[in-house]
C-alpha cells in the first residue's frame, strides 16, 4: 500500500508491504525498515522499528504524539481522485474517506445537516482503534454513504461535504 503523507508540513511517500516500509521524503533518499505494531490501549500503540520502540498516541484528527513529541500528520491515499494536491481546495464537494479498512461504529451527522470545520462526522474502528473523521471545512453534509456497522475498505467514500 502506498500513501502520500505530510508530517509537520514535510511531504513524503510511505509504502507499506508486510512487515516493512519505505519512507521517501520529497527530494530525499528512501529509507527502508522492518517494523511491527502492538496495540497498548485505545488510540495507543507501540511501534517497533529495527529494534527501537516508539510509543504512539492518536490525539485527534491530524495529530499524533510519538514518544511525547506532538506531530501534525496528514495521510492521503493516492487512489483518491482528490489526493494531496487538491486537499486544501475549499471549493466544491469534499469526500470524507476511510483511512484504512475497518468498521463504521457511529455516524454523527445526517444528510442536509450543517457541519462546522473540525466537527466529528463519523467514527471508524480499525485495528482496535476508533478514528473520528472530522469535517475539513464548514459546510453541509450532502450525502452519507456508510451506515453504522458497515465494513469499509481504505479509500472508501464515507460521506460528502459541500
Amino acid at each position: 500500500m502506498k500513501y502520500e503523507i505530510a508530517i509537520d508540513g514535510k511531504l513524503a511517500v510511505l509504502s507499506i508491504a508486510g512487515g516493512s516500509f519505505e519512507y521517501r521524503r520529497e527530494g530525499g533518499a528512501a529509507i527502508t525498515r522492518e517494523y511491527s505494531v502492538a496495540m497498548a490501549g485505545e488510540g495507543i500503540c507501540s511501534i517497533l522499528i529495527d529494534g527501537r520502540s516508539y510509543a504512539v498516541t492518536i490525539l485527534g484528527a491530524g495529530e499524533v504524539s510519538v514518544n511525547g513529541r506532538v506531530l501534525r500528520v496528514g495521510v492521503f491515499d493516492p487512489r483518491e481522485l482528490r489526493g494531496r494536491r487538491s486537499a486544501a481546495d475549499d471549493s466544491g464537494p469534499q469526500s470524507i474517506t476511510a483511512p484504512m479498512p475497518g468498521r463504521v461504529i457511529r455516524v454523527l451527522v445526517e444528510p442536509g445537516q450543517e457541519a462546522a470545520a473540525g466537527q466529528g462526522l463519523i467514527v471508524v474502528e480499525a485495528m482496535k482503534m476508533q478514528n473520528e473523521m472530522k469535517a475539513p471545512r464548514a459546510g453541509r453534509v450532502a450525502s452519507v454513504k456508510a451506515a453504522a456497522g458497515a465494513t469499509v475498505s481504505a479509500g472508501d467514500i464515507l460521506m460528502v461535504i459541500e
